[in-house]
């Protein structure tokens, strides 16, 4: 399994300076975002991606796997413990006053 990264990027969330990367190829069961802006969840059978408001207040994930998404705080869209989401969906999150929400997501997708 691996986690390849893009070209390397400074952000600055909640008054912290993150050194990151734009994106994030992740193949591994189990991820913390860390600040990418484009995270893609593939080649294993299904994953966990944790959203991390210390290091992250904005990411779009694409998942080419079954993929659970987690809230490091509270509900995601102040209703749902976790986000399922199935192979090939697209969602954008973004960190609001301690929440996190779901700004669009592509839906299902047709087979």
């Amino acid at each position: 399994m691996a986690i390849v990264k893009s070209i390397p990027s400074v952000r600055i969330i909640n008054g912290e300076r993150i050194q990151t990367s734009e994106v994030a190829l992740v193949s591994e069961s189990s991820y913390t975002v860390q600040g990418e802006a484009c995270i893609v969840v593939r080649g294993v059978k299904e994953a966990t991606l944790a959203l991390n408001s210390r290091t992250s207040d904005h990411v779009v994930v694409k998942s080419m796997t079954k993929l659970l998404v987690v809230s490091d705080v509270g509900l995601i869209d102040e209703e749902y413990a976790e986000v399922e989401l199935d192979r090939f969906a697209c969602v954008e999150f973004r960190f609001v006053r301690n929440a996190w929400y779901i700004l669009s997501s592509d839906g299902l997708k047709q087979s």
